[in-house]
């Protein structure tokens, strides 16, 4: 588990065979083989590391998913090192599953802050809601607006300055991690809905009546 405050930014050194290697140079303060990274908001595992630098396998899924797929040599990530039970929660519940990718479709930056309007799909923009966190390559982030199929994010400077979101441009893919929370309730909705269906097909209490009443 991540909260989404990146601890720093890596260098991928290459990209070969479903293996990325990153040069980094604080997560390397306490890392262990087997440890877990996540790699612009994806969960990776340590499978070896030395002089800074580590390597993590890929699998299809994973690649098929995220934009970890389109690193080359030289890219910049984001990294951020597993949660630990005395740290600090400072973001969000980050799980390190990407559920998509996003496109940037518009960058529009002012003194005071950036704001970043993301494209996604259906299945990604039911779960964003405004004011709602999302995990954008890892980075947590507060939802400023929703419409129908992109929202956007308003970034302080420091943030960032401080993560990838500053090399970005417009229609580059950003791997995008709903709130598990939303998921979570959808999922227990949906079950509870399809067997009170089946278990109480003459009671009048349903979803729908719940929903109307204010429930």
């Amino acid at each position: 588990m991540f909260t989404g405050i990146i601890e720093e930014i890596g260098i991928v050194k290459s990209v070969k065979s479903k293996v990325i290697t990153i040069e980094a140079n604080k997560i390397f303060d306490d890392l262990k083989l087997g440890d877990s990274v996540a790699v612009n908001g994806t969960c990776l595992t340590i499978s070896s590391f030395s002089n800074k630098i580590f390597n993590a396998d890929i699998t299809t899924e994973t690649l098929s998913r995220t934009n970890l797929g389109d690193l080359k040599s030289g890219f910049k990530v984001n990294l951020e090192r597993a949660l630990t039970l005395n740290g600090r929660l400072g973001g969000h519940i980050v799980s390190g599953h990407i559920d998509g990718v996003g496109i940037i479709k518009n960058i529009s930056k002012s003194e005071n802050d950036i704001i970043l309007k993301i494209e996604v799909s259906a299945n990604l923009m039911k779960y964003i809601i405004e004011k709602g966190s999302v995990a954008v390559d890892g980075i947590s982030l507060t939802v400023a607006e929703v419409n129908k199929n992109n929202f956007s994010i308003a970034i302080i400077p420091h943030t960032f300055k401080e993560t990838i979101l500053f090399y970005k441009k417009e229609g580059d893919k950003v791997n995008i991690e709903n709130d598990i929370i939303g998921k979570y309730v959808e999922k227990f909705l949906t079950f509870n809905n399809c067997n009170n269906e089946k278990n109480n097909k003459n009671s009048n209490i349903n979803m729908e009546f719940l929903i109307k009443n204010g429930f």
